[in-house]
């Protein structure tokens, strides 16, 4: 009996609205017929790329599996680290599941998978830091001496000196994973690429540079079909492309931690670096997490926060507490409070004046577009899927990104484990005859 095999493909930012185009595509039209689909797929809080990827692996909530902003939990700085490794996560993955079915796993850029021990081919969401070169920094993340001769230096012109831009790192993303099922074939392959995301923070939610990336993603699918087809898979292989979240177009950037520093709790010296703090506001876009770092402090940031919130001037919609964030949206952390956007600033981490300041297209939180808000806002994720394991002309209104693992589980034949949040979406898998 031939092992079942599964390619997951994450369009980060792909949302129902774009299935419109995709449906009159080369590539997504020669599958449509015998595809399954749902339609709206409800993310989580905060709608941004790798808590939501964690969702996506573990089938938790944050509140479980603990990975809650892109960026590293460090207070005062204006950016920092992002959360790359797998050591974040609390709980297991898809990948072990499958590991321990006795499959073979990949991923190519598939977030906080890090020196995965549970993944065999893996080439990490990460890019040089600190003066590393291409090599370095996929073999510092998890990269074997075989992925890096087989996969990363072949395609490794695609994207040298280009790691964070579109399309280039994605024309390298889906190289590598072409590359990696001719060489290994493996069972379960994950991936994330992210132009239409890129594009959306540049341009809004809707352009014609979206529409592009559309075209792009298109081809990319057909690549990895001749590939699966080169290595005499695609008839086993079952294919999910799906996303993590929409976005939000917005007219302005805000930042709240100057309004907590002209209050006392955040010291800023002459040249306007922080001496000390007693809380700080760490942006995930549309919303922001807000640290107390001096607990007596607690019930002055809230008033304070409470107070910006009822001027209705910076941005703030709602200020949620600790027990409201987990109790209303499974978020839990080290955190005391969770400000969500009006739904057109976006939040950032500075402490200096001004408050308010104009978009930048340089950082995902600042562009004409971005996310991190509520998921019941804006455009929705989706997802479609084909192969022999899915049952053809499925169509689901409405799902879940938390249901996500414990359907690639049950695609691959294996029972997800007991006591996850999210469950088999078994109305889009064929029954076994």
């Amino acid at each position: 009996m031939k092992k079942r095999k599964l390619i997951v493909i994450s369009e980060d930012a792909l949302v129902y609205e774009d299935t419109k185009t995709l449906m009159e595509l080369p590539t997504f039209s020669s599958i449509w017929g015998r595809a399954a689909f749902i339609d709206r797929v409800k993310s989580i809080y905060p709608t941004v790329t790798y808590p939501c990827h964690t969702t996506m692996q573990t089938g938790l909530y944050p509140d479980r599996h603990g990975v809650v902003n892109n960026e590293q939990a460090i207070l005062g700085e204006r950016s920092s680290k992002w959360v790359h490794f797998r050591r974040s996560i609390a709980g297991e993955t898809i990948f072990d599941w499958a590991k321990a079915a006795g499959m073979t796993t990949a991923a190519v850029f598939w977030p906080v998978t890090g020196c995965d021990p549970a993944i065999d081919y893996l080439v990490d969401e990460y890019w040089p830091q600190e003066g590393e070169s291409t090599i370095e920094c996929f073999r510092a993340s998890g990269s074997s001496d075989e992925v890096i001769e087989k996969v990363v230096q072949p395609n490794r012109h695609l994207v040298e000196g280009k790691h964070r831009l579109h399309p280039y790192a994605d024309e390298f993303v889906n190289a590598c994973a072409c590359s990696m099922i001719r060489e290994f074939q493996p069972d379960l392959l994950m991936i994330h690429p992210a132009n239409i995301d890129g594009y959306r923070h540049q341009s809004g939610v809707f352009s014609p540079k979206v529409t592009h990336a559309l075209h792009e993603i298109d081809m990319w699918l057909c690549d990895l079909m001749k590939a699966c087809e080169d290595a005499g898979v695609l008839e086993d292989t079952d294919f999910v492309i799906t996303s993590d979240h929409g976005q939000m177009n917005i007219t302005r950037t805000v930042s709240p931690n100057v309004v907590l520093a002209e209050n006392g709790l955040i010291d800023v010296d002459g040249d306007g670096k922080i001496k000390s703090m007693r809380a700080f506001c760490k942006s995930t876009a549309l919303s922001s997490l807000v640290y107390v770092t001096d607990p007596t402090a607690r019930d002055e940031v809230y008033a304070l926060l409470c107070g910006m919130r009822d001027e209705g001037i910076y941005g703030i919609s709602r200020v949620f507490t600790r027990e409201e964030a987990q109790t209303e949206e499974r978020l839990a952390g080290d955190f005391e409070f969770v400000l969500e956007s009006d739904g057109f600033s976006s939040f950032t981490n500075d402490w200096v004046r001004p408050i308010v300041r104009s978009l930048d297209t340089g950082d995902y939180r600042f562009g004409r577009a971005t996310h991190g808000h509520l998921p019941e806002k804006g455009p929705q994720p989706t997802l479609i899927a084909f192969g022999p394991h899915i049952k053809a002309g499925a169509h689901l209104a409405e799902g879940r990104i938390v249901d996500d693992a414990p359907t690639f589980a049950r695609i691959l034949g294996i029972e997800p484990p007991i006591g996850l949040d999210g469950r088999a979406v078994t109305e889009i898998i064929r029954d076994e005859e």
